[in-house]
C-alpha cells in the first residue's frame, strides 16, 4: 500500500530527477535507487513518484513492498504473486518464485509495465530489468549503481523549503509564527524533513512557540525523544520518532567489518563538529584507543585498532549514510548531521558522555600540529573544540582534564591574527574556571595567563601590564616565597616595555636574568632567553649596540653549550642581525640575514614561520643598505609566500603588505603603494579591530600615501578621519593625537584651505602648550606654521603677535643663534620693517620703533648667518633713513643710509 501523502509535501528537485526518463547519455533509465540518511524523506518521494505514474496511467501493475529485510521482501512478492497471478497463498514461496518469473518479458506477449517499488531496502535486488524498478535506501555502496540504474541522493530540505513546510503545516492548524523564529526552527533541526514534521506535530499538539521549542532543543539536559510526539501521534503515518529513525543503521554498521567500531566511532564524532570533523582526529592515536577498548569490551579479546580499521569504521558510517565521509577533503573528512548527533549523544549516560569528551579532547591535540601551517585545519579544529565545548563543558572543566584543548584552541586563535576573539575566548575560560574550580586553581591562573597576554597582543599593552602585576601577586601569594613565577614576571617586564617604560623592562629582565642565574647557573640553558630579553629590551630603550653586543656574547655561549642548529641558537642570530642593522650596518644585517635564511631553510623548511619572517628582516635592511627595488621586489615575493601558507588574515601576511606598501614609493611608485594601503586596511580592520594602534597606524600611512601623490586634501580628510579614533583609543592629549592634528593642519594649508588650516593651528597651538609646554619643540613648531597660516589668509597682524612671542621661546629653548631661532627673528624682522613703511609718512614715531626692533633682532646675530640676516638689516637701516627724512631729521637719516652702504661693502 502506498503510504498517504504527507501534509504540505514539498515539491523538490529530487521529485524532477525521478520523472526525467532517460539518463544523461540518453539511455533508458530502469532503476532508480533514491538514497540518503533516515528522514530525508525518500519514502514520500518515492510515494508521489508512484502515485503519480500510477494515476496517470503509465503502469499496469505497481507494487509497493516494505523492503527492510530479505523476508519483508519476498512476504511482499508472494503476496503480489497471489493478488496479480492468483498463486496458492499457502505456499508463499513458490508465490513469490512466481511473480519474478511473471515480471521477465515473454516472446510475443505484449510486455507489461510494472513498476515495483522497494522501500528501505535492505540487501536484495530485483531480479528483472525489463520493468521499472524505485528503491529508497539508506546504503550508498558501488552495488547500487550499475547499468541501467540511476542513483538519486536525496538530502535535507533546502532553507526555504523548510520554511515553506513549516509555515504550511502551521498554517493548516491555525498557528502563525514568526518567519525569523521558523527560520531559526529549521536551522536547529538542520533542515531535516523527518525532523521538522515531527517537532511541527508537537509544537501544534503541546501549544507551544517555536521559540520555546528551540529554547527546549537547545537544553542539552532533555533528550531529544522527549522533544518528540509520543509514538502513537505522529505525524503522515510515520512509524518511528526521528530520535529512533537511525538505530537499525547503528546496528546493521557495527556488525559491518571492522566489526565493533561504527558505534564508537559515530560516539566519538557525536561530540565533534557535525560541519567537518578532520579524518586525523578520528584515526588518532586516542581514538583509536578508544575503538580497541568498545572492541575488546563486545569482543572480549584486546585487539589494537589500525589506521586502516578506523578509516574503515568511517566507510561503514558512510555507506549507511549516518555520516558523509569525503577523504579528499581531509580537514572536513566527516560530517554528521546535527540530530545524529544528538541521538547518538542521547543513548550515552552522563559518565560515558564524559569519558568521550575528554577522549575528544586527547584526539584533538594529537591531531594539532606544533606550527600551524595549514589555517583550514587550525581552523577546522578550533571548529570541532568549540562544538566540544558546546556538547561537554562541564566534563572538560571537571578537575581541569580537559582543558589543554581549550588552552591550544585560544592560541590557535591569537596564532591567526585573531587576538580579540582570543581575549573573548580566555575571557570567557578564566570566568568558568574561576566559578568550577575554584580562583586560586592553577588551570584559572592559566587562563588569566592567557588572558593578559591576549590584551597585550591586542595593543592594550598598559592593561596586559597591570593584569600581569595582579596575578604575578596572586601566584606569590599562593605558592609562597620559594615559588619562582618567571613566565609571569617576563610577560610583566615586556608588557611594561611596550606600553613605553622600555628602561623599566630592562631593568626588570635584568633583575630576572641574576635570578634565573642564582637558580639555574650562569651558563644554564634555561637563562639563555632571559639574556636575550635583556638584550632586545636594551635596544628597544634606544641602545642598539649594546643589544648587538649582548646578541653576540649570547651566541658564543649557545654555540658553545647547544649547537648551531638549535632553535634558541637560530633565534640569537637572528636578533643579533637585526640589532647590527638597527646599530647602522644595513648592510652586514641584509648579509647576516641572508645566510640565516639558508640555514632556516635547511633546518625547519622553507615555508616555517621563522624563515619567512628572517626573509621579512633580510628584504628590510636590503632596502636600508640602498636597494629599494630589490627590497620592494623581496617584499612582493614574500607576500605571496604569505598568503600560500600562513593565509590572508595572518598577522604576519599583513604586516608584510604593509612593509611592501612603504618600499613601494621609494622606487617612484606612489600609487601602487597608495592601492596596497586601501586594499590593506579592510583586511588589518577585520583581523585586529578598528581601534587597534596597528590598524590606526595602517590608516596613517595610508594618508601619508595620498601626501606622497601630491593628494594634499584627500589627506587632510583622511587625518580628519583618523583623529577621533585616535583620540577614543589614546585619549585627546596623547602625542600621536597631536601629532595628527598637527598634520591636518598643514595639509589643510597646502590644499589651500587657510581658513580651515588657521582654525586647526590655532587649536593645536593652545593644546599643545597645555600639554608639551611653551617651549617645546613641537611647540615652537606649530607656532612657526601658525604664523605662515596668518600669513597666506592676510592677518599680518596676527602673525606678527605670534612672532613676536616665538623668538624668545626659541632663543630661551635652543639658544640665540641657532638656525630656527635666526630664521624667526629673520622673519619677524622683515615683517617689522615692512609694517614700518606702511606706516610713513602718516606715523613715523611708530614706524622708527619697528625699524629700531628689526635692527635689534637682527644685527647682534649677523655673523651666525650673515646671508639670512643682512638683508633684513639692510632693510631696516632703510627704513631707519627713510623715517628720518620723513621727520626732517635729514643728518641722522644719512648716517644710516651710511650704515646701508659700510653693510653692502662689507658683505658684498
Amino acid at each position: 500500500m502506498i503510504p498517504h501523502r504527507a501534509l504540505s509535501f514539498q515539491h523538490r528537485a529530487e521529485a524532477d530527477q525521478l520523472r526525467a526518463a532517460v539518463d544523461a547519455g540518453g539511455t533508458a533509465v530502469l532503476s532508480q535507487v533514491l538514497t540518503g540518511t533516515g528522514g530525508t524523506g525518500k519514502t514520500q518521494l518515492a510515494a508521489d513518484y508512484a502515485r503519480t505514474a500510477w494515476e496517470g496511467g503509465t503502469v499496469d501493475v505497481l507494487v509497493w513492498i516494505s523492503a527492510s529485510s530479505r523476508q519483508t521482501i519476498m512476504d511482499g512478492y508472494a503476496q503480489a504473486g497471489i493478488e496479480v497471478l492468483a498463486a496458492d497463498p499457502s505456499d508463499p514461496q513458490q508465490a513469490a518464485q512466481s511473480f519474478l518469473a511473471w515480471l521477465e518479458p515473454k516472446r510475443g506477449q505484449k510486455p507489461c509495465r510494472w513498476l515495483v517499488v522497494l522501500d528501505n531496502l535492505a540487501d536484495l535486488w530485483p531480479p528483472s530489468q525489463h520493468g521499472c524498478t524505485l528503491v529508497t535506501t539508506r546504503r550508498r555502496e558501488a552495488a547500487l549503481t550499475g547499468e541501467g540504474r540511476r542513483l538519486v541522493h536525496v538530502g535535507m530540505f533546502e532553507p526555504s523549503e523548510a520554511a515553506a513546510y513549516l509555515t504550511a503545516v502551521l498554517t493548516a492548524h491555525g498557528r502563525h509564527e514568526p518567519l525569523s523564529e521558523i527560520n531559526a526552527l529549521a536551522a536547529d533541526l538542520g533542515y531535516l524533513p523527518l525532523a521538522l514534521a515531527q517537532a511541527a506535530a508537537y509544537l501544534i499538539d503541546a501549544a507551544i512557540t517555536c521559540a520555546d521549542y528551540r529554547r527546549w532543543l537547545a537544553d542539552r539536559i532533555k533528550k531529544l525523544a522527549r522533544l518528540l510526539p509520543e509514538p502513537s501521534a505522529l505525524p503522515d503515518d510515520q512509524a518511528v520518532t526521528v530520535a529512533a529513525t537511525w538505530s537499525l543503521s547503528i546496528e546493521r554498521a557495527d556488525k559491518l567489518q571492522p566489526a565493533g567500531l561504527a558505534r564508537p566511532m559515530l560516539q566519538l564524532a557525536a561530540m565533534l563538529d557535525p560541519n567537518g570533523i578532520p579524518q586525523t582526529v578520528l584515526t588518532s592515536e586516542p581514538a583509536r584507543a578508544h575503538l580497541a577498548a568498545h572492541r575488546a569490551a563486545s569482543q572480549r579479546e584486546p585487539a589494537l585498532v589500525t589506521d586502516e580499521e578506523a578509516a574503515g569504521a568511517l566507510r561503514v558510517l558512510h555507506q549507511l549514510t549516518l555520516i558523509d565521509h569525503t577523504p579528499d577533503n581531509p580537514h572536513q573528512a566527516e560530517r554528521v548531521h546535527q540530530l545524529v548527533q544528538r541521538a547518538t549523544r542521547d543513548t550515552l549516560t552522563s559518565h560515558q558522555r564524559d569519558q568521550l569528551a575528554l577522549t575528544a579532547t586527547d584526539a584533538l591535540i594529537a591531531a594539532w600540529p606544533d606550527i600551524e601551517l595549514d589555517t583550514a585545519l587550525a581552523q577546522a579544529l578550533r571548529a570541532n573544540t568549540a562544538a566540544l565545548v558546546s556538547h561537554a563543558e562541564d566534563a572538560l572543566f571537571q578537575d581541569g582534564a580537559g582543558l589543554n584543548v581549550l588552552f591550544r584552541s585560544g592560541s590557535s586563535l591569537g596564532d591567526s591574527g585573531q587576538a580579540t576573539a582570543a581575549i573573548k575566548h580566555y575571557e570567557h575560560m578564566a570566568t568558568i574556571a574561576h566559578d568550577r574550580l575554584g580562583a586560586d586553581d592553577i588551570y584559572t591562573l592559566g587562563a588569566r595567563q592567557e588572558l593578559a597576554r591576549w590584551r597585550g597582543e591586542a595593543g592594550d599593552a598598559a592593561g596586559a601590564a597591570a593584569a600581569f602585576e595582579q596575578l604575578l601577586a596572586d601566584e606569590l601569594r599562593l605558592l609562597g616565597p620559594n615559588h619562582h613565577p618567571f613566565m609571569t614576571r617576563a610577560n610583566l617586564a615586556t608588557y611594561r616595555g611596550r606600553a613605553g617604560d622600555a628602561a623599566g623592562a630592562v631593568a626588570a629582565f635584568e633583575q630576572l636574568l641574576a635570578d634565573r642565574e642564582r637558580v639555574f647557573g650562569p651558563d644554564h640553558p634555561n637563562t639563555f632567553p632571559t639574556r636575550s630579553d635583556v638584550g632586545n629590551w636594551r635596544g628597544k630603550a634606544g641602545d642598539a649596540a649594546a643589544a648587538a653586543a649582548a646578541h653576540e656574547q649570547l651566541l658564543a655561549d649557545e654555540l658553545r653549550l647547544l649547537s648551531p642548529d638549535h632553535p634558541w641558537t637560530l633565534i640569537t642570530r637572528h636578533d643579533l642581525a637585526f640589532w647590527r642593522g638597527e646599530a647602522g650596518d644595513a648592510a652586514g644585517a641584509a648579509v647576516a640575514f641572508e645566510q640565516l635564511q639558508a640555514d632556516q631553510e635547511r633546518v625547519f623548511g622553507p615555508d616555517h614561520p621563522k624563515t619567512l619572517t628572517t626573509r621579512h628582516n633580510r628584504a628590510q635592511y636590503q632596502g636600508e643598505a640602498g636597494d629599494a627595488a630589490g627590497a620592494a621586489a623581496a617584499y612582493a615575493e614574500l607576500v605571496a609566500d604569505t598568503l600560500r601558507v600562513l593565509g590572508p588574515d595572518h598577522p604576519s601576511t599583513l604586516v608584510t603588505r604593509a612593509h611592501l606598501g612603504e618600499w613601494l614609493p621609494k622606487t617612484g611608485d606612489a600609487a601602487s603603494a597608495a592601492a596596497v594601503f586601501e586594499q590593506l586596511l579592510p583586511a588589518w580592520e577585520r583581523v585586529f579591530g578598528p581601534d587597534h594602534p596597528d590598524t590606526l597606524g595602517i590608516r596613517a600611512n595610508l594618508a601619508l600615501q595620498r601626501v606622497k601623490a601630491s593628494d594634499y586634501a584627500g589627506a587632510a580628510t583622511a587625518y580628519e578621519q583618523l583623529l577621533p579614533a585616535q583620540e577614543r583609543v589614546y585619549g585627546p592629549d596623547h602625542a600621536q593625537v597631536l601629532t595628527t592634528r598637527a598634520a591636518i593642519a598643514g595639509f589643510r594649508r597646502e590644499a589651500g584651505d587657510t581658513s580651515g588650516a588657521v582654525t586647526a593651528f590655532e587649536e593645536l597651538l593652545t593644546a599643545q602648550e597645555r600639554v608639551l609646554g611653551p617651549v617645546d619643540a613641537h611647540t615652537l613648531l606649530t607656532q612657526n606654521n601658525l604664523t605662515a597660516a596668518y600669513m597666506q589668509a592676510g592677518h599680518t597682524s596676527k602673525a606678527l603677535t605670534v612672532l613676536e612671542d616665538l623668538v624668545p621661546r626659541r632663543s630661551a629653548s635652543l639658544g640665540p643663534d641657532h638656525p630656527d631661532t635666526l630664521a624667526s627673528r629673520a622673519w619677524l624682522a622683515g615683517l617689522l620693517t615692512e609694517r614700518g613703511l606702511g606706516r610713513l609718512p602718516g606715523e613715523p614715531s611708530a614706524a622708527w620703533r619697528d625699524a629700531a626692533t628689526a635692527v635689534s633682532l637682527v644685527g647682534p646675530h649677523l655673523g651666525a648667518a650673515p646671508e639670512l640676516l643682512v638683508p633684513r638689516l639692510r632693510a631696516a637701516y632703510l627704513l631707519a633713513a627713510v623715517t628720518l627724512e620723513v621727520d626732517g631729521q635729514t643728518e641722522a637719516a644719512r648716517e644710516y643710509r651710511q650704515r646701508v652702504g659700510q653693510l653692502d661693502a662689507c658683505h658684498d
